[in-house]
C-alpha cells in the first residue's frame, strides 16, 4: 500500500524524493524484498503509514492490513494479534504468533507474546509474514510480526521532541537524541504516555527508556546494540454483558473494581547483533538477547506475580554462489535457541468479604511454580535462481523442539499445612520438521509466488498439566498447519498502481481447545485437549494508487488504497466438551474471525505541506461460540487526521489534529471466545447467569492533537 520513504531515506533533496515517490509509490522496496526472500505473502507498514494515526494505537495501524486484526483487553495493552484467523485461541495473550523487535524475539520460549511494554511510538517499520513461517522462525501457525526501530540517517546531531494530548486525559511525549557519524549512529529516547482511559478505571501509564547504537568497524563487520527499560501500567476494567454493550453502557465490572485489577510490568530488553562478512559471498548475522518482565497481574479472582527472564541466540550464515553463469544460489543456515526461566506465584481471592476485597484464600489453595522452558530451532533455507528466466526455486526445512519442566515450590513436605500434593512435572515434544517449498517468477515489476509451508504450535507448560486433579496432560499433541499460498505482487500503470493478491488455504490439525471436566467428588475443572481440525481458506487483496497532477496544482499527491480480506474459515471433525456433554461442531464458522474485513483509505498531500489522512475500517460480524448461535454485529470506524508538515535543512516540523471513530459507532476490542464464553465473576454488578464476555471500545468519537519538531545541528 505504502510509501518509499523508508527504503530511500538516504536521498536528501526534495527533487530526489519526488522522483522516488513516482518510481516506487507506496509499496516499499523493503516489502518487495521480504516477499521475495520469504517466498510467501508479506506486507509492511512504513513510518508514514504508522503516523496516519497515533502510533501508540497499534491496533489502528496493524488492523488496516489485509489478513490481520488486533484485539486488546485494555486501552493500550493486552494486545492479541490474529493473522489469517489464528491467534485468539487462548483467553489472554498471544499464542501461535511470533513477534520480533529489531531481530530480538518478543515471544518467549514457551510461545507467549506480551506486547504491553513495547514502545510502538518509536517503531519505524512493521512487517507481517502471513501464515505458517516455522521454517525460519521456529514455532508458529498464524505468522510472524516483526517490529523495527532504525537509526536516523541525518548526519550530525539532532534532537526530536514529540508531544500530543487528547480525549480521555491522553498525554504523550517523546524526547530523542540522535548522533550520526560516518561509522556510527546512536539514538537515545525517553517516552512517556498517560491516559485516564475510555473505560472506568481503564487508566494507562507507560514510561520508556531506549538506546540504539549502530557501529561500523570496517567493511567486514558491524555491531548493533539495543537496550530498553520500560514500565507499563494498565487498569483492567473487566468484561460487560452484550446488552450493555449494544446499548453503549459501560459501567465496568465491579468484581474487577473491588480488586483494583491491573497489569503492571517492569521490563528490561537487551540485544547485540554482530554482522560479519567473511567474503563478498559469505556472511553471518548473530544476535544474543535477554529480556525480563517483572509482571504483577491482579484480576477479579486472583493475584499473580511473576519474574520472566528469557534469553538466547539467533544466528544465520549466508552463502552466495554461482552454479553456472546463468544459475545463482543463496543458502541460509541458521538457528534460534531460547530458554525461559519463569517464577510465578498465584493466590486466589476469597471473594466473599467486600470489606476486605483483597483477602486471599490460604496458601494451600494457591500455587508457586518455577518453570524452565527450552525451545530450539535449526533451519536451512535455499534459493536457486535461473537468471535468464528470472525464476527461483526455494527449498527450506526446519527442525523445532520444545521442552519444559515445572517445579512446585510449595511441595516440600511440611512447608504448607494442608498442601498434600506435588504439581511438579516435565514434558518434551518430539522434534517437528517443517518444510517450505516455493516457486517464484518475476515478470518485469510483477512477482508471482506459489508456496507450500508447514508450521506447528506446541502446548505451553501451563496447558500441559491439569492442576485441579494433579495430573499431567500427557495426551496433548502440538497443532500442525499445512499452508498453500499463491501470492502475486506488482506495480502497474507506470508504477502508479501497486497491488498484492493472495489466495491461500491453511489446514490445522490437532486444534488445542480449553475444555471443562467434572470432578467425581463434585465441582468442575478446565483443561486443554486436541479437539479436531480447522480449515482456513481465503482471499486477501491490497490495492493502492498514486496520483500526481501533471500540471501546476495545489495538490502534490493523492493516494487512495484498499485492503480487503474474504474468509471461509471452518471447523472440521471438531468435537469439544461442555461439562459432561461432547458436541460435534464440524462445519461451523471459526469463532472471532469475520468473513469480510476491509479498509478504505484516502490520503491527500499539498505542495504547501498540508495533508489529510482518511481511514475507514470495516469489521464484519463474528460468532463467539462454537455452535454459531451468538452473532456479534459488524461495525465500522472512520478515522481522520489533518496536519501541516515542513521539512527544512535545520528544522522539521509537523503539527496535526486527529479524530477516531468519528461516526460514534459501538464497537468492541476484545471478546471471550469458544469454551471461554459465558464468563461470570463473583462480586460483579451483573445478575447471576448473565454472561460478561465483551470488552467495548470507545463508543463516541475521540480526538488527539500534537506537534513534532526535529532540530538538526
Amino acid at each position: 500500500m505504502l510509501s518509499a520513504g523508508f527504503a530511500f531515506a538516504q536521498d536528501s533533496t526534495s527533487k530526489a524524493l519526488d522522483e522516488v515517490i513516482v518510481r516506487e509509490k507506496r509499496k516499499t522496496a523493503k516489502e518487495r524484498g521480504e516477499f521475495k526472500r520469504h517466498a510467501q505473502t508479506v506486507e509492511a507498514l512504513t513510518e508514514e503509514e504508522l503516523n496516519r494515526n497515533n502510533p501508540a494505537f497499534i491496533e489502528q495501524s496493524l488492523g488496516t492490513m489485509a489478513g490481520v486484526q488486533v484485539d486488546k483487553r485494555t486501552q493500550l495493552g493486552g494486545q492479541r494479534l490474529v493473522i489469517r484467523g489464528y491467534g485468539n485461541d487462548q483467553k489472554f495473550n498471544n499464542w501461535g504468533i511470533k513477534a520480533y523487535y529489531n531481530g530480538i524475539p518478543i515471544t518467549t520460549a514457551d510461545g507467549v507474546t506480551v506486547l504491553d511494554d513495547i514502545d510502538f511510538a518509536l517503531v519505524n517499520n512493521i512487517e507481517v509474514i502471513k501464515g505458517a513461517a516455522a521454517t525460519m522462525y521456529g514455532g508458529g501457525v498464524g505468522g510472524v510480526a516483526r517490529f523495527y526501530l532504525k537509526s536516523s540517517e541525518d548526519k550530525g546531531v539532532s534532537i526530536t521532541e514529540k508531544a500530543s494530548a487528547g480525549s480521555f486525559g491522553l498525554f504523550q511525549s517523546n524526547t530523542r537524541l540522535d548522533i550520526v557519524g560516518d561509522s556510527s549512529a546512536i539514538a537515545l529516547s525517553y517516552g512517556h504516555l498517560q491516559s485516564d482511559g475510555y473505560r472506568p478505571r481503564g487508566n494507562s501509564l507507560k514510561n520508556y527508556l531506549t538506546f540504539l547504537g549502530d557501529f561500523k568497524f570496517n567493511k567486514k563487520q558491524m555491531l548493533s546494540v539495543y537496550m530498553s527499560q520500560n514500565y507499563s501500567y494498565e487498569g483492567v476494567t473487566g468484561q460487560i454483558p452484550y446488552a450493555d454493550y449494544y446499548a453503549g453502557i459501560d459501567n465496568g465490572n465491579t468484581a474487577y473494581a473491588k480488586k483494583n485489577a491491573r497489569n503492571e510490568i517492569y521490563a528490561t530488553r537487551f540485544g547485540v547483533t554482530h554482522r560479519y562478512n567473511f567474503s563478498s559471498n559469505f556472511s553471518n548475522y548473530t544476535t544474543a538477547f535477554y529480556s525480563n518482565q517483572d509482571f504483577t497481574r491482579v484480576a477479579a479472582g486472583a493475584y499473580e506475580m511473576s519474574m520472566n527472564p528469557n534469553y538466547g541466540v539467533r544466528s544465520i550464515f549466508i552463502l552466495k554462489s554461482n552454479f553456472s553463469p546463468t544459475i545463482t544460489n543463496e543458502l541460509n543456515v541458521g538457528t534460534e535457541i531460547q530458554q525461559s526461566r519463569s517464577q510465578i506465584s498465584n493466590y486466589r481471592f476469597l471473594g466473599t468479604d467486600d470489606a476486605n476485597p483483597l483477602k486471599v484464600q490460604d496458601i494451600s489453595k494457591g500455587s508457586y511454580f518455577k518453570y524452565v522452558t527450552n525451545q530450539t530451532s535449526f533451519f536451512v533455507h535455499n534459493r536457486t535462481t535461473i537468471t535468464p528466466l528470472d525464476l527461483s526455486l526455494i527449498l527450506g526445512l526446519s527442525a523445532n523442539n520444545i521442552s519444559y519442566s515445572r517445579l512446585d515450590l510449595l511441595a516440600n513436605p511440611g512447608l504448607v499445612a494442608g498442601y498434600n500434593k506435588d504439581l511438579s512435572f516435565e514434558k518434551s515434544f518430539a522434534t517437528s520438521f517443517n518444510p517450505h517449498i516455493a516457486l517464484q517468477k518475476n515478470i518485469k515489476d510483477q512477482i508471482i509466488n506459489l508456496s507450500y509451508s508447514e508450521g506447528y504450535n506446541a502446548p505451553t507448560a501451563s496447558t500441559a498439566f491439569i492442576g485441579t486433579i494433579n495430573k499431567a496432560n500427557d495426551n496433548l499433541l502440538p497443532e500442525k498447519a499445512k499452508m498453500i499460498d499463491l501470492g502475486i505482487q506488482g506495480l502497474l500503470f507506470n508504477n502508479h498502481l501497486d497491488y498484492q493478491v493472495s489466495l491461500f488455504n491453511i489446514d490445522i490439525t490437532n486444534k488445542l481447545t480449553q475444555l471443562s471436566g467434572v470432578i467425581p467428588t463434585g465441582g468442575t475443572y478446565t483443561y486443554f485437549a486436541n479437539t479436531g481440525n480447522q480449515s482456513n481458506s481465503g482471499l486477501e487483496l491490497s490495492l493502492g494508487y498514486l496520483f500526481i497532477p501533471r500540471t501546476k496544482s495545489f495538490i502534490k499527491k493523492i493516494e487512495p488504497f484498499l485492503n480487503y480480506s474474504n474468509y471461509n474459515f471452518k471447523y472440521s471433525d471438531f468435537k469439544t466438551r461442555f461439562g459432561s456433554d461432547v458436541v460435534d461442531f464440524s462445519n461451523k464458522q471459526v469463532v472471532g474471525v469475520p468473513k469480510t474485513k476491509y479498509t478504505l483509505g484516502l490520503d491527500i498531500v499539498t505542495k504547501a505541506g498540508l495533508y489529510l489522512n482518511n481511514t475507514y475500517n470495516f469489521m464484519g460480524d463474528v460468532y463467539t461460540d462454537f455452535a454459531n448461535t451468538n452473532n456479534v454485529k459488524e461495525f465500522a470506524l472512520l478515522n481522520s487526521k489533518i496536519g501541516y508538515k515542513y521539512t527544512g535543512k535545520k528544522v522539521d516540523f509537523d503539527i496535526y489534529f486527529a479524530g477516531n471513530n468519528l461516526t460514534s459507532q459501538v464497537n468492541y476490542t476484545f471478546l471471550f471466545l469458544g469454551n471461554n464464553i459465558n464468563d461470570s465473576d463473583a462480586g460483579s454488578n451483573y445478575p447471576t447467569g448473565i454472561a460478561t464476555d465483551v470488552n467495548p471500545g470507545p463508543s463516541k468519537a475521540y480526538y488527539f492533537s500534537g506537534v513534532n519538531v526535529k532540530f538538526k545541528f
